[in-house]
């Protein structure tokens, strides 16, 4: 089946072509570890989780390279502000070697709770200087860099694609090269390669090179490392959409002007923002959630996976508690549905895929569509409801059907059974509630088909008050018990 992914340079869905056959080359920006991640900051690496797990379900072999970014670079894209690992060290009284280590161990501990994969390869930042500083002796010799105040500036003048995967062009270059920022700079946009003269008193973390006792600038430790682990040119690269404008952007550039092949990479996949209040989640703005802060309000990591499942990567994600409350009854019902299936015997197993009835089949294609129609996971879980509530379907189908579907979301469905006393399903119900519960719900439907929102939104809120959560989906509305209250 063909896969089609939202390439962010051209900013169009395209069918996807990886450089060689059935092989896919994939490099993931990775954490600055002088923090926790905060619940917006794992939303982007639960998409990059997703991409990988799809994309080894459709067959291809995947080699996926992250980085640990545990040089301290500053608090703004552009060359500015505050070192960031230099902050907290002197906030904690530990060294910033100290502070990389802590927050990269904590990195992993919460994307393990989140049953995210490890990657293939995890490079660290200080691991690399020397292939960082090859690479700024590369584009030294091609002309790319200049000297200025002690630093190593990339001339993004010499670059005449700059820009072209944020949609930047020349009059916007032109006008920022009015605003001053770094004296040292001969236009705004140009960015640091390498510091020798840092703007912080004893600076800890610091090389030697050709220029002078110095440190990185950010942008660089990406495109050193990946062309280390990837080559030069290979087939995804992913991030946060906060990327686009000035790291992945800067980060073409230099890698481009370095090799003088073109494209470094085919297709560029951004996660949106994690939103709260209207406002992306953001460590500088204040709101700042992490996943232990979620298990301390009585969730688990498995309710925020299963949350960030139910919107696509590309679409902006709100966060409130009253919307982890409904993933969190969502996916237990889920649970519930899925631990009541009997397993599937030894034969049954064997026979796998083969056995299946058209049906079942046609549940399977569907659902392999929707995953390779650029990551439709939303559709993707309304299939696996789908499937739990067919009567049609044998149990060992629905048993078989989830455990492939599992495979991408990573909730730990495939061989989950439910202790008796969490088996709550709608057929265990009063069938009279039940059918009030669906007259309501057909009210509801009828109510906001008259766009009379009001009066839907009160029918949800009855419902809820006595347990009941009702769940939209392109297929229409589904409700779960979710309290114990039923």
């Amino acid at each position: 089946m063909t896969l089609s992914l939202y390439n962010s340079m051209g900013r169009r869905v395209e069918e996807f072509k990886p450089i060689h056959d059935s092989e896919v080359r994939l490099y993931a920006c990775g954490p600055t570890v002088y923090n926790y991640a905060h619940i917006g900051n794992l939303r982007t690496f639960l998409f990059e989780d997703l991409l990988v797990r799809a994309l080894t379900y459709l067959g291809y072999r995947v080699t996926h390279v992250m980085n640990i970014t545990d040089v301290g670079h500053l608090t703004d894209d552009g060359d500015d502000g505050e070192d960031k690992m230099m902050k907290t060290a002197r906030e904690r009284k530990l060294s910033p070697w100290e502070i990389a280590e802590f927050y990269t161990k904590a990195f992993f501990e919460d994307t393990e709770k989140l049953n995210i994969q490890k990657p293939s390869i995890v490079c660290r930042a200080t691991e690399h200087i020397q292939d960082m500083i090859a690479l700024v002796k590369q584009l030294e010799d091609r002309g790319y860099t200049y000297q200025a105040g002690g630093n190593v500036y990339f001339d993004i003048s010499k670059f005449p694609r700059y820009g072209e995967l944020a949609s930047l062009d020349q009059e916007n270059l032109q006008a920022g090269a009015r605003i001053e920022v770094d004296q040292n700079k001969r236009n705004p946009r140009d960015f640091v390669l390498w510091f020798t003269n840092s703007k912080f008193e004893h600076q800890a973390m610091v090389w030697d090179s050709p220029w002078g006792q110095g440190y990185p600038g950010w942008h660089l430790e990406c495109s050193a490392m990946s062309r280390k682990y990837l080559g030069d040119q290979f087939d995804i690269h992913c991030g946060g959409v906060d990327h686009v404008p000035v790291h992945h952007t800067n980060e073409i550039a230099q890698t481009e002007a370095a090799t003088g092949k073109s494209p470094w990479v085919r297709y560029w996949l951004h996660a949106e923002f994690l939103l709260t209040k209207a406002f992306k989640m953001s460590k500088s703005s204040g709101n700042f959630l992490t996943l232990s802060r979620l298990e301390e309000m009585g969730y688990t990591p498995m309710d925020y996976r299963f949350f960030c499942l139910g919107a696509h990567y590309r679409t902006q994600l709100t966060f409130t508690e009253q919307a982890l409350q409904a993933a969190q009854s969502a996916r237990r019902n889920l649970m519930s549905r899925v631990g009541t299936l009997p397993d599937m015997d030894t034969a049954r197993r064997q026979e796998g895929v083969s056995g299946l009835s058209e049906k079942a089949l046609e549940y399977r294609r569907q659902f392999t569509q929707h995953i390779a129609d650029d990551l439709n996971m939303p559709r993707g879980l309304a299939d696996a409801w789908a499937v739990v509530k067919d009567k049609e379907l044998q149990p060992w189908e629905k048993r078989l059907l989830i455990a492939g579907m599992d495979t991408i979301f990573g909730l730990g469905l495939g061989d989950f059974t439910a202790p008796e006393e969490d088996q709550v399903s709608q057929e265990s119900l009063d069938p009279e509630l039940v059918r009030r519960i669906e007259l309501r719900i057909q009210d509801r439907n009828e109510a906001r088909k008259n766009r009379n929102f009001s009066l839907a939104d009160s029918i949800r809120d009855e419902l809820k008050s006595e347990g009941i959560m009702l769940i939209d989906t392109p297929q229409g509305t589904t409700w779960t018990p979710a309290e114990e209250k039923l």
